[in-house]
Protein backbone atom coordinates (compact mmCIF):
# COMPACT_ATOMS: atom_id res chain seq x y z
CA UNK A 1 0.00 0.00 0.00
CA UNK A 2 1.31 3.30 -0.83
CA UNK A 3 2.36 5.39 2.03
CA UNK A 4 0.15 8.84 2.62
CA UNK A 5 1.14 11.98 1.51
CA UNK A 6 1.94 14.26 5.19
CA UNK A 7 1.94 17.29 2.86
CA UNK A 8 -1.86 18.41 2.62
CA UNK A 9 -2.24 17.47 6.57
CA UNK A 10 0.48 19.48 7.44
CA UNK A 11 -0.06 22.21 5.31
CA UNK A 12 -3.69 22.52 6.90
CA UNK A 13 -2.07 22.65 10.51
CA UNK A 14 0.24 25.15 9.60
CA UNK A 15 -1.81 27.45 7.84
CA UNK A 16 -4.71 27.30 10.74
CA UNK A 17 -4.87 30.95 11.79
CA UNK A 18 -7.81 29.76 14.41
CA UNK A 19 -5.72 26.85 15.76
CA UNK A 20 -4.85 28.03 19.74
CA UNK A 21 -2.23 25.52 19.58
CA UNK A 22 0.71 27.29 18.13
CA UNK A 23 3.47 24.55 19.21
CA UNK A 24 1.45 22.18 17.73
CA UNK A 25 1.91 24.72 14.19
CA UNK A 26 5.39 24.78 14.89
CA UNK A 27 6.06 21.30 14.97
CA UNK A 28 4.26 20.87 11.52
CA UNK A 29 5.99 23.84 10.08
CA UNK A 30 9.58 21.78 11.13
CA UNK A 31 7.74 18.33 9.99
CA UNK A 32 7.83 20.12 6.63
CA UNK A 33 10.97 21.78 6.57
CA UNK A 34 12.79 18.19 6.88
CA UNK A 35 10.65 17.21 3.65
CA UNK A 36 11.29 20.73 1.74
CA UNK A 37 15.48 19.79 2.23
CA UNK A 38 14.63 16.92 0.64
CA UNK A 39 13.30 18.48 -2.03
CA UNK A 40 9.71 18.59 -1.56
CA UNK A 41 8.49 21.32 -3.47
CA UNK A 42 4.46 21.24 -2.41
CA UNK A 43 6.28 21.19 1.67
CA UNK A 44 8.17 24.55 0.33
CA UNK A 45 4.67 25.54 -1.17
CA UNK A 46 2.94 24.75 1.57
CA UNK A 47 5.19 27.07 3.97
CA UNK A 48 5.14 29.81 1.88
CA UNK A 49 1.61 29.38 1.73
CA UNK A 50 1.65 30.47 5.53
CA UNK A 51 2.79 33.84 5.30
CA UNK A 52 -1.02 34.55 5.37
CA UNK A 53 -0.81 34.24 9.16
CA UNK A 54 -1.44 37.21 11.84
CA UNK A 55 1.74 35.65 14.00
CA UNK A 56 5.24 37.79 12.80
CA UNK A 57 6.96 34.84 15.29
CA UNK A 58 5.66 32.32 12.84
CA UNK A 59 5.99 34.15 9.70
CA UNK A 60 9.80 34.67 10.70
CA UNK A 61 10.55 30.63 11.14
CA UNK A 62 8.98 30.55 7.89
CA UNK A 63 10.97 32.44 6.15
CA UNK A 64 14.06 30.94 8.20
CA UNK A 65 12.92 26.99 7.12
CA UNK A 66 12.70 28.26 3.52
CA UNK A 67 16.39 29.89 3.71
CA UNK A 68 17.40 26.18 5.08
CA UNK A 69 15.60 24.03 1.91
CA UNK A 70 18.83 24.85 -0.07
CA UNK A 71 16.59 25.27 -2.87
CA UNK A 72 16.51 27.78 -5.37
CA UNK A 73 12.61 27.60 -5.75
CA UNK A 74 11.70 28.75 -2.20
CA UNK A 75 13.33 32.21 -3.35
CA UNK A 76 10.45 33.60 -5.00
CA UNK A 77 8.24 33.52 -2.18
CA UNK A 78 11.22 35.38 0.29
CA UNK A 79 11.71 37.80 -2.29
CA UNK A 80 8.11 38.53 -2.16
CA UNK A 81 8.31 38.98 1.43
CA UNK A 82 10.87 40.95 1.81
CA UNK A 83 9.72 43.66 -0.97
CA UNK A 84 6.79 43.87 1.38
CA UNK A 85 7.07 46.92 3.41
CA UNK A 86 4.15 46.49 5.22
CA UNK A 87 5.29 43.07 6.78
CA UNK A 88 6.79 43.06 10.02
CA UNK A 89 10.70 44.44 10.23
CA UNK A 90 11.36 40.70 11.97
CA UNK A 91 10.12 38.49 8.83
CA UNK A 92 11.28 41.13 6.11
CA UNK A 93 15.04 40.47 7.88
CA UNK A 94 14.33 36.92 7.87
CA UNK A 95 13.85 36.62 4.16
CA UNK A 96 16.92 38.47 3.84
CA UNK A 97 19.05 36.03 5.12
CA UNK A 98 17.06 33.27 3.85
CA UNK A 99 18.24 34.41 0.07
CA UNK A 100 21.17 34.41 1.34
CA UNK A 101 21.09 31.19 3.06
CA UNK A 102 20.39 29.88 -0.63
CA UNK A 103 23.82 31.65 -2.02
CA UNK A 104 20.54 32.87 -5.02
CA UNK A 105 22.51 35.00 -6.66
CA UNK A 106 19.60 36.53 -8.70
CA UNK A 107 18.66 37.98 -5.77
CA UNK A 108 21.07 40.46 -5.07
CA UNK A 109 19.79 43.40 -7.16
CA UNK A 110 16.73 43.07 -5.06
CA UNK A 111 18.82 43.04 -1.88
CA UNK A 112 20.77 45.78 -2.95
CA UNK A 113 17.66 47.45 -3.44
CA UNK A 114 17.04 47.65 0.35
CA UNK A 115 20.60 48.32 1.79
CA UNK A 116 19.17 51.60 2.01
CA UNK A 117 15.75 50.34 3.89
CA UNK A 118 14.16 52.02 6.69
CA UNK A 119 14.31 49.45 9.05
CA UNK A 120 18.28 48.73 10.33
CA UNK A 121 17.34 45.17 11.01
CA UNK A 122 16.30 44.85 7.26
CA UNK A 123 19.58 47.09 5.77
CA UNK A 124 22.24 44.87 8.28
CA UNK A 125 20.58 41.52 6.84
CA UNK A 126 20.83 42.37 3.30
CA UNK A 127 24.63 43.70 4.02
CA UNK A 128 24.98 40.12 5.37
CA UNK A 129 23.33 37.88 2.23
CA UNK A 130 24.87 39.93 -0.04
CA UNK A 131 28.15 39.00 1.64
CA UNK A 132 27.12 35.14 1.97
CA UNK A 133 25.81 35.36 -1.49
CA UNK A 134 29.22 36.97 -2.67
CA UNK A 135 31.49 34.69 -0.79
CA UNK A 136 29.53 31.49 -1.62
CA UNK A 137 29.67 32.58 -5.45
CA UNK A 138 33.92 32.63 -4.64
CA UNK A 139 36.44 29.85 -5.53
CA UNK A 140 37.16 30.54 -1.79
CA UNK A 141 34.01 30.13 -0.39
CA UNK A 142 33.59 26.47 -2.99
CA UNK A 143 36.68 24.99 -1.55
CA UNK A 144 35.87 26.29 2.30
CA UNK A 145 32.02 24.97 2.60
CA UNK A 146 30.13 22.48 0.53
CA UNK A 147 26.33 23.34 -1.28
CA UNK A 148 25.09 26.33 -0.45
CA UNK A 149 27.85 27.20 2.20
CA UNK A 150 26.33 24.62 5.19
CA UNK A 151 28.52 23.56 7.96
CA UNK A 152 29.84 20.44 7.07
CA UNK A 153 32.24 19.55 10.07
CA UNK A 154 29.65 17.41 11.62
CA UNK A 155 28.72 17.17 15.15
CA UNK A 156 25.32 19.52 16.36
CA UNK A 157 25.71 21.91 13.31
CA UNK A 158 26.17 19.80 10.47
CA UNK A 159 23.93 20.78 7.64
CA UNK A 160 22.64 23.83 8.63
CA UNK A 161 23.19 26.88 6.66
CA UNK A 162 24.39 29.84 8.85
CA UNK A 163 24.23 33.66 7.61
CA UNK A 164 28.15 33.67 7.63
CA UNK A 165 30.71 30.65 7.51
CA UNK A 166 32.70 30.07 10.77
CA UNK A 167 35.61 31.81 10.54
CA UNK A 168 38.78 29.27 10.00
CA UNK A 169 41.22 29.69 12.88
CA UNK A 170 41.72 31.91 15.82
CA UNK A 171 41.67 31.58 19.97
CA UNK A 172 39.05 32.67 22.03
CA UNK A 173 40.70 35.90 22.88
CA UNK A 174 41.25 36.83 19.32
CA UNK A 175 37.82 35.37 17.69
CA UNK A 176 36.12 38.14 20.95
CA UNK A 177 38.44 40.98 19.83
CA UNK A 178 36.93 40.20 16.17
CA UNK A 179 33.22 39.95 17.40
CA UNK A 180 33.23 43.23 19.09
CA UNK A 181 35.23 45.00 16.78
CA UNK A 182 32.62 47.82 15.54
CA UNK A 183 35.57 48.65 12.93
CA UNK A 184 35.47 45.25 11.45
CA UNK A 185 32.90 44.24 8.49
CA UNK A 186 30.00 42.71 10.09
CA UNK A 187 29.95 39.37 7.67
CA UNK A 188 33.73 38.81 9.57
CA UNK A 189 32.04 40.01 12.90
CA UNK A 190 29.52 37.00 12.30
CA UNK A 191 32.07 34.76 11.02
CA UNK A 192 33.63 34.99 14.18
CA UNK A 193 30.61 34.74 15.92
CA UNK A 194 29.72 30.80 14.60
CA UNK A 195 33.37 30.33 15.38
CA UNK A 196 33.24 30.97 19.04
CA UNK A 197 30.32 28.99 18.76
CA UNK A 198 31.31 26.01 17.10
CA UNK A 199 33.89 25.50 19.86
CA UNK A 200 31.43 26.01 21.95
CA UNK A 201 33.54 25.62 25.56
CA UNK A 202 32.47 27.98 28.69
CA UNK A 203 35.06 30.63 27.95
CA UNK A 204 33.58 30.87 23.86
CA UNK A 205 29.97 31.50 25.16
CA UNK A 206 31.25 33.83 27.89
CA UNK A 207 32.44 36.01 24.86
CA UNK A 208 29.68 35.07 22.65
CA UNK A 209 27.43 37.30 25.88
CA UNK A 210 29.69 39.71 25.34
CA UNK A 211 28.13 40.58 22.26
CA UNK A 212 25.06 41.06 24.10
CA UNK A 213 26.11 44.72 24.27
CA UNK A 214 26.23 45.23 20.36
CA UNK A 215 24.37 48.20 19.60
CA UNK A 216 22.84 46.63 17.05
CA UNK A 217 19.44 44.64 17.72
CA UNK A 218 20.28 42.44 14.36
CA UNK A 219 23.74 41.11 16.30
CA UNK A 220 21.98 40.65 19.51
CA UNK A 221 19.24 38.46 18.26
CA UNK A 222 22.05 36.59 16.51
CA UNK A 223 24.03 35.98 19.84
CA UNK A 224 20.81 34.41 20.97
CA UNK A 225 20.22 31.83 18.49
CA UNK A 226 23.55 30.83 18.74
CA UNK A 227 23.19 29.99 22.09
CA UNK A 228 19.61 28.22 21.36
CA UNK A 229 22.05 26.13 18.55
CA UNK A 230 24.52 25.46 21.57
CA UNK A 231 21.55 25.15 24.21
CA UNK A 232 24.52 24.91 27.08
CA UNK A 233 22.97 25.78 30.50
CA UNK A 234 26.51 28.45 31.17
CA UNK A 235 24.77 30.42 29.25
CA UNK A 236 21.25 30.73 31.39
CA UNK A 237 22.40 33.82 32.82
CA UNK A 238 22.86 35.68 30.11
CA UNK A 239 19.80 34.97 28.75
CA UNK A 240 17.83 35.69 31.63
CA UNK A 241 18.89 39.08 31.40
CA UNK A 242 18.07 39.68 28.05
CA UNK A 243 14.74 38.06 28.21
CA UNK A 244 13.73 39.90 31.09
CA UNK A 245 14.94 43.09 29.99
CA UNK A 246 11.71 45.02 28.65
CA UNK A 247 13.44 47.83 26.93
CA UNK A 248 15.39 45.18 24.76
CA UNK A 249 14.01 45.31 21.49
CA UNK A 250 11.21 42.11 20.90
CA UNK A 251 13.25 40.32 18.19
CA UNK A 252 15.95 40.08 20.56
CA UNK A 253 14.13 38.75 23.69
CA UNK A 254 12.19 36.60 21.68
CA UNK A 255 15.01 34.95 20.51
CA UNK A 256 16.62 34.16 24.18
CA UNK A 257 13.62 33.07 25.32
CA UNK A 258 13.47 30.52 22.83
CA UNK A 259 16.93 29.37 23.13
CA UNK A 260 16.39 28.81 26.90
CA UNK A 261 13.27 26.80 25.61
CA UNK A 262 16.16 24.62 23.61
CA UNK A 263 18.23 24.53 26.92
CA UNK A 264 15.28 22.44 28.58
CA UNK A 265 16.71 23.49 32.04
CA UNK A 266 13.29 22.94 34.31
CA UNK A 267 14.98 25.75 36.70
CA UNK A 268 14.02 28.55 33.85
CA UNK A 269 10.32 26.94 33.40
CA UNK A 270 8.62 29.56 35.79
CA UNK A 271 10.48 32.70 33.83
CA UNK A 272 9.27 31.21 30.86
CA UNK A 273 5.47 30.67 32.35
CA UNK A 274 5.84 34.48 33.11
CA UNK A 275 7.11 35.55 29.40
CA UNK A 276 4.36 33.29 28.53
CA UNK A 277 2.17 36.11 30.09
CA UNK A 278 4.27 39.11 28.63
CA UNK A 279 3.06 42.45 26.92
CA UNK A 280 4.56 41.47 23.80
CA UNK A 281 2.79 39.01 21.70
CA UNK A 282 6.08 37.72 19.74
CA UNK A 283 7.64 37.12 23.39
CA UNK A 284 4.77 35.66 24.79
CA UNK A 285 4.58 33.26 21.65
CA UNK A 286 8.10 32.47 21.69
CA UNK A 287 7.24 31.38 25.59
CA UNK A 288 4.59 28.66 24.34
CA UNK A 289 6.64 27.57 22.30
CA UNK A 290 10.10 27.33 23.93
CA UNK A 291 7.79 25.40 27.13
CA UNK A 292 6.83 22.85 24.49
CA UNK A 293 10.34 22.81 23.29
CA UNK A 294 11.64 21.95 26.49
CA UNK A 295 8.93 18.99 27.23
CA UNK A 296 10.31 17.36 24.22
CA UNK A 297 13.86 17.41 24.80
CA UNK A 298 13.47 16.73 28.58
CA UNK A 299 11.02 13.62 26.85
CA UNK A 300 14.01 12.69 24.88
CA UNK A 301 12.82 13.36 21.81
CA UNK A 302 15.11 13.26 18.81
CA UNK A 303 13.76 16.12 16.65
CA UNK A 304 11.20 18.79 17.12
CA UNK A 305 9.23 18.00 14.34
CA UNK A 306 6.36 15.53 14.86
CA UNK A 307 2.57 16.40 15.50
CA UNK A 308 1.38 14.97 18.90
CA UNK A 309 -1.45 12.66 18.48
CA UNK A 310 -0.38 12.16 14.89
CA UNK A 311 -0.10 8.20 13.95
Amino acid sequence: MAATDPVPALRKVLGDDNQENLALRFRALFSLKHLARNGSKPAIEAIANAFSSKSALLKHELAYCLGQSADPYAAQFLQSILSTESEDPMVRHEAAEALGALGHAESLPLLREYLDDSEEVVRQTCELAIARINWAASQKGGEENGKNGSNQEGGLFAGVIDPAPSAKGGSVEELQRTLNDQGTDLFERYRAMFRLRDIGSKDAIDALASGFGDPSALFRHEIAFVFGQLSDPHSIPALIKVAGNIEEAPMVRHEAVEALGSIADESVDALLKEYAKDGEAVVRDSAVVALDMAEFERGGGFEYALIPGAA
